[in-house]
């Protein structure tokens, strides 16, 4: 009944969200590296804020107080930005600040040595910041973040304890929640950087909590789909020599929605089955192969992922024969 409760209030909530957002104007407008060629509502994902405040709120503790105001500092940050833009020296510092607590919440300092959590800054800010990057097309964040979820529910319950059930399941309704509204041919609303990077706060913290608990990395692998697209491509466009910092167009879902016209919720689909056969699989032969099936999955995915450089070439290939056709049918 509690978990109907929390549904009801996050859907509410939404919805006023959305009449503040269309008074205000908070909308994203397409251009040019869009996926999207209609005007719509930026900021939806704020429900997972949201989510967080009832989280405390129906389970008090000195811990949930802490995780919120992380959590605060992510989200109110990437608001402003989604709202008017803000420079990379304040987000970086507020991510900083976020990621620290995180890190106190799950008893990282005093654990490791300073250049290992030098190390993990960059990872978990970088898996943080991924989930911005994946946000691009209707469904992704949400069906993505469903599967991470439900994956780490199911550790939580099946092989090792590792946080209350109740902080996952708030994240799960408002993932429901959010992509009642997004998982659309037509979407009523986008995450927007508050919703992809709070969400993926959320998420870090989750893992790190798992990590910790095992004292096993290989859990990261329940975020490895959106690692392996974010470090493909972050590396594609250092050998291009672009600035990754800039928008692009250069993911693989960007090419299969975008050149190769595929529909947003089948590309968004694909990759959540992914993600959950990588989860599945990790789950269940872990115990048997040890950390080689990370390995292994790792080497199968970043091989899935090069086929977007024969993608790449077959849209180049076609553009050229129009422009061939056009130059003979004007002669």
């Amino acid at each position: 009944m509690i978990y109907l409760l929390i549904f009801g209030l996050l859907f509410a909530a939404e919805l006023l969200y959305f009449k503040v957002a269309k008074r205000y104007k908070i909308v994203d407008i397409p251009n040019g590296r869009s996926s999207h060629d209609y005007i719509t509502i930026r900021g939806g994902g704020i429900i997972f804020w949201f989510a967080a405040i009832l989280y405390v709120a129906f389970n008090p503790s000195m811990r949930g107080v802490l995780f919120l105001f992380g959590l605060s500092m992510i989200a109110g940050v990437s608001f402003w930005d989604d709202i008017t833009g803000v420079g990379f020296k304040t987000r970086l510092l507020f991510h900083l600040i976020a990621i620290t607590v995180a890190f106190y919440l799950t008893s990282v300092f005093g654990a490791f040595p300073w250049w290992a959590i030098v190390i993990a800054y960059v990872v978990f800010i970088g898996i943080v910041n991924a989930y911005n990057f994946m946000d691009g097309i209707n469904g992704m964040t949400g069906m993505n973040s469903l599967v991470m979820l439900l994956s780490l529910q199911y550790v939580n319950y099946e092989i090792v304890r590792f946080v209350t059930p109740d902080f996952i399941w708030y994240a799960v309704i408002a993932t429901l929640v959010f992509l009642f509204f997004n998982f659309r041919t037509k979407a009523k609303c986008f995450a927007g950087d508050v919703g992809a990077i709070g969400l993926g706060f959320w998420v870090v913290v989750l893992v790190l909590l798992l990590m910790i608990k095992t004292n096993n990395l290989i859990w990261i692998g329940l975020v490895m789909i959106y690692g392996v697209e974010t470090v493909c491509t972050i590396l594609h466009r250092i050998l291009r020599k672009e600035n990754i910092t800039k928008p692009h167009r250069l993911h693989l879902f960007q090419i299969l929605v975008n050149e190769r016209g595929l529909p947003h919720l089948t590309v968004s689909t694909a990759y959540a089955v992914a993600q959950a056969i990588c989860s599945i699989i990790l789950i269940s032969l872990y115990p048997v192969m040890g950390g080689w099936i990370f390995f292994a999955l790792l080497a199968f995915f970043v091989a899935v992922y090069c086929v977007k450089f024969k993608l790449i070439k077959i849209s180049t290939e076609e553009v050229l024969d129009v422009k061939t056709k056009d130059v003979r049918i004007a002669n």
